[in-house]
């Protein structure tokens, strides 16, 4: 049954957002938020007859604001500001992150207090529900005094301009305005403005990289289980009391779901006296690894969160009809928690890296060289290692932070900026990288556990590994592995592994 969420009433978190662009929730407009809208109209338009001086409504943008705007022209002003900022270079943003946008402005705008029409947010409805998508390019934005760029081509189709996606196919606005029989919307004062400020392009890409970041996760523990076990790791370093001791919530958190997963197995009985002494650090400080980007994802969703329900775009037309004209749009406490996030996913993928080069060291866990039983004639799983050495150290070079940047704009008007769009747009290369190497350690930790038989893993571990087998063999002698990595990076990316999580 499909779900109702209320803009600019109810509260907006990751998971809302991913239910609503997925189609398991609809929106609508209260009618606390139409009274709101109508509200706030109305009080822009009394700036308006005033004659008052106001940034944005009545004045030019940016290092042009001591330029007065006459009331008649302050439609095309509006107008204006979408054309002249839809500046965007590279390629169109993906359909989800797109949506995003849509639904994090609509919630934004419809809150009261950026003196949009009920007619506009209508209109961004309309092409919302009706999967009408405006072609975005990703680069552009420097994440101050809002996404500019990507948030002006987002809204070019309001005034029946730009290109957009429609039943699959790219158009112009125009094109498909007319098979639809629907005509521009006539911007009035400030909401062109209201519309291009904000940190939306920031944010989407925040909401789609929380979502992802946390299904890395636990795909991280699940797969690093599977690992200790083919590779008769102890599992020791996981009691609990070891981590009651030094009690950060991540650490705790793997070293339960590490536990949880093994429970059953019978390969730990398999070797308690063996000569193993200690394990490699990627195996027994899983906790600590994973738990530590854990602590950042954590950290990252509850700024998400507060960003998906404020206010952010400039000026800011007050309950009792007063404009502040401020820093809302900065992007700077999403940019910094972004690249914090995007440390935390590349150290997921260095940790899985390292038990991917353990599982072919042959007698030192006590299997094949290089996970076949004849090599030489065979190279085994050797190159598998190169392919995932290779994502780590692309993951690494992305990890200057942006945030740490800043290029004055606007002739020194903006004069720091976030750069938080990139930050954010890294992100999700990073975690795009990241599933990639988690393939390829969920292909080797199954190669590696055909070995222990005839014992078996916990429960869990057993229907993890069918599931891999049902599209992926086990390998007697090189073939070509691209092709089993491609149907492994499918299992991760289609979020097949799920069913097996921890609830």
């Amino acid at each position: 049954m499909t779900s109702e969420f209320l803009l600019g009433e109810s509260k907006l978190t990751v998971d809302k957002c991913m239910s609503i662009i997925q189609n398991k929730t609809k929106v609508s407009l209260s009618k606390k938020a139409i009274k709101n809208i109508k509200a706030s109209t109305e009080r822009v338009n009394n700036i308006v007859s005033s004659n008052q001086t106001v940034y944005g409504v009545n004045t030019g943008f940016g290092p042009l604001c001591t330029v007065k705007i006459s009331a008649e022209e302050t439609k095309k002003l509006q107008e204006n500001i979408l054309k002249s900022h839809a500046v965007g270079v590279g390629n169109p943003l993906s359909d989800d992150l797109v949506r995003l946008m849509l639904l994090t402005k609509m919630h934004a705008l419809s809150r009261g207090y950026s003196g949009i029409q009920l007619a506009t947010i209508e209109r961004i409805k309309y092409l919302f529900e009706n999967d009408i998508l405006p072609v975005v390019p990703e680069q552009g934005s420097v994440g101050a005094s809002g996404d500019l760029a990507p948030l002006s081509h987002l809204f070019l189709p309001l005034i029946g301009l730009g290109d957009v996606k429609y039943k699959g196919e790219t158009r112009t606005t125009e094109d498909v305005y007319k098979e639809l029989n629907l005509e521009p919307i006539d911007l009035g004062a400030k909401e062109g403005l209201a519309l291009i400020n904000g940190t939306q392009f920031i944010l989407a890409h925040a909401v789609l990289g929380v979502y992802r970041m946390k299904n890395a996760l636990e795909n991280a523990d699940l797969i690093g289980s599977l690992m200790l076990d083919a590779l008769k790791g102890s599992v020791s370093p996981f009691r609990k009391e070891l981590h009651t001791i030094r009690p950060f919530k991540g650490t705790k958190t793997v070293a339960k779901n590490i536990r949880k997963y093994l429970k059953g197995s019978e390969i730990p009985a398999s070797h308690v006296d063996c000569d193993r002494v200690q394990d490699p650090y990627s195996l027994r400080c899983m906790p600590q690894v994973h738990g530590a980007s854990r602590n950042a994802w954590k950290h990252l969703k509850e700024l998400t969160e507060i960003e998906l329900n404020s206010v952010t775009d400039n000026p800011i037309i007050t309950l009792d009809g007063d404009a502040i004209s401020g820093g809302n749009f900065h992007g700077q406490p999403l940019a910094m928690v972004l690249d914090y996030a995007s440390i935390a996913v590349a150290e997921l993928g260095n940790i899985a890296d390292r038990r991917v080069y353990l599982s072919l060291e042959g007698e030192k866990v006590g299997l094949p060289k290089l996970l076949l039983k004849e090599t030489g004639l065979n190279s085994g799983f050797m190159i598998l290692q190169y392919t995932t050495a290779a994502l780590v150290t692309e993951n690494k070079s992305l990890l200057f932070p942006p945030s740490g940047d800043s290029v004055p704009t606007s002739m020194g008007q903006e004069d720091h900026v976030s750069m938080g769009s990139i930050s954010g747009r890294k992100l999700n290369q990073i975690l795009d990288n990241l599933e990639k190497i988690q393939a390829i350690e969920l292909l080797t930790a199954c190669q590696a556990l055909d070995f222990a038989r005839p014992l078996k893993s916990s429960e869990t571990i057993e229907k993890v590994h069918a599931k891999v087998r049902e599209s992926i063999p086990f390998f007697t002698q090189d073939e070509i592995f691209s092709e089993a990595i491609n149907k492994a990076i499918d299992i991760i990316k289609k979020d097949e592994l799920k069913e097996f999580r921890i609830k």
